[in-house]
């Protein structure tokens, strides 16, 4: 940082990150993604079939208010 100016300092990586590492990484928040899509996937198949137990979609509310 110069003396004097208001910018801090960039952080700047020391080594270049390996193709392996990379992919690696990329990977994981594929399958992070993955997981997460599956997951809202299953919640939505369960509101609409009425099978829904762990999680509150209030219906009748929404229905009543628009009467």
């Amino acid at each position: 940082m110069l003396f004097g100016s208001d910018q801090p300092e960039m952080a700047v990586p020391k080594k270049k990150t390996s193709k392996s590492k990379r992919n690696q990484r990329h990977a994981v928040w594929k399958a992070k993604a993955a997981t997460a899509a599956q997951r809202a996937l299953s919640i939505g198949k369960s509101v609409l079939s009425g099978r829904a137990q762990g999680f509150v979609y209030p219906v009748a509310e929404a229905e009543d208010t628009e009467s």
